[in-house]
């Protein structure tokens, strides 16, 4: 009865429109399509059900349906627990307000480690993700059961692919030679029960080879996913945090890489053509094969190199003062079209002033 009751403990009926949607259509046709062939695979051709080992392979079966199922339907319905509208520190705390974001859209002040769900429009505790497969997001409150039907889809799938595979093998030939008389493998399975009361036809093999692919396609994509959840649940860090430190590093790296540019200054005119033919057959032959732009140069423009090859660098086109629109053109330029630029007073007081617009 607990069970049942965690199960529909959703705060109201809309919460049902989550259904209609593509996600959870795809993935329950995917786990009604697996599990109902594998009882039906299961029970007329491979392991019928008076057996003792049919008889648990029916009840495992229907376990898995039945955890993958209530792990599923839990990550959906419980929700990720949002943060209350309005929500803010105690007054007696108020302090604290200082310390954390505040969300412009559900106007309130954002827990620790929470975020704001665009899809969901709703700040979100400890949020990981939006997950389109439940179309609810992954955080506080339902991250245990979406990891528990990460782990326990793909194992249920490996049980249906050996049925379907056990199934389609065991009606088909009586036993397996691989070339010498020696080497036989009998099925006794296949043998006890030579004519089924349904014969294993057409249908039933393109449907049993249809809901292999299913399993195996399944047991793979679920799988990567699980061991990705495994990787952030042991870091202690959520997907959006992960990508967060990542984005900061890039910006780090970033910034390191303007500080070590060198300043060059435009002595030829360039038209950003991509194998230019005026400025020699090496620099003609030698042009970069990436997808990055080039910039025109016209004489007496400065640029901050970055990078470069023999013949050729890439760095940002350093805008006059009086532009304030803060547009950056990067791109590759040919080396024999600048020179380095000599530091002065005066020149190093203009830079730094340029600097500064950017």
């Amino acid at each position: 009865m607990g069970m049942l009751c965690s199960v529909i403990k959703f705060e109201n009926l809309h919460e049902l429109k989550r259904l209609c949607h593509w996600g959870p259509i795809i993935a329950l046709s995917v786990i009604a399509i697996c599990s109902t062939m594998a009882m039906i695979d299961a029970v007329l051709w491979y392991w019928p059900l008076d057996t003792t080992g049919g008889s648990i392979n029916f009840i495992m079966l229907i376990n898995w349906t039945v955890m993958i199922l209530y792990n599923y339907f839990n990550a959906m319905f419980v929700g990720p627990g949002y943060v209350p509208i309005g929500w803010k520190p105690f007054e007696e705390n108020s302090q604290d307000c200082m310390y954390l974001q505040y969300c412009k859209v559900c106007q309130s002040y954002k827990a620790p480690r929470s975020h704001h769900c665009r899809k969901c429009n709703r700040c979100v505790m400890k949020m990981d993700h939006h997950c389109p497969w439940i179309n609810n997001c992954c955080g506080f409150q339902n991250h245990a059961s979406f990891s528990l039907f990460l782990l326990l889809a793909p194992l249920g799938c490996i049980h249906a692919a050996f049925i379907f595979i056990m199934t389609m093998y065991t009606q088909l030939y009586n036993r397996v030679s691989f070339g010498w008389s020696s080497v036989k493998i009998d099925m006794s399975v296949a043998k006890r029960d030579p004519r089924p009361i349904i014969p294993f036809g057409l249908s039933a093999f393109a449907a049993s080879l249809f809901a292999l692919g299913l399993a195996l396609g399944t047991t793979i994509a679920v799988g990567m996913l699980f061991a990705i959840q495994m990787k952030v649940i042991l870091r202690n860090k959520t997907s959006i945090e992960s990508w967060i430190e990542e984005k900061i590093e890039q910006l780090k790296q970033k910034a390191d890489k303007r500080v070590r540019s060198v300043r060059y200054r435009a002595i030829e005119h360039y038209s950003g053509a991509c194998c230019p033919l005026t400025k020699g057959l090496r620099t003609f032959f030698t042009t970069p094969c990436t997808e990055e732009p080039r910039i025109t140069l016209n004489k007496g423009d400065l640029i901050l190199a970055t990078r470069g090859l023999k013949h050729w660098m890439y760095g940002d086109k350093m805008t006059d003062l009086t532009t304030d629109d803060g547009k950056r053109i990067r791109g590759w330029f040919p080396r024999k079209c600048v020179e380095k630029c000599l530091y002065d007073s005066e020149t190093e007081q203009l830079l730094d002033g340029e600097k500064k617009t950017r």
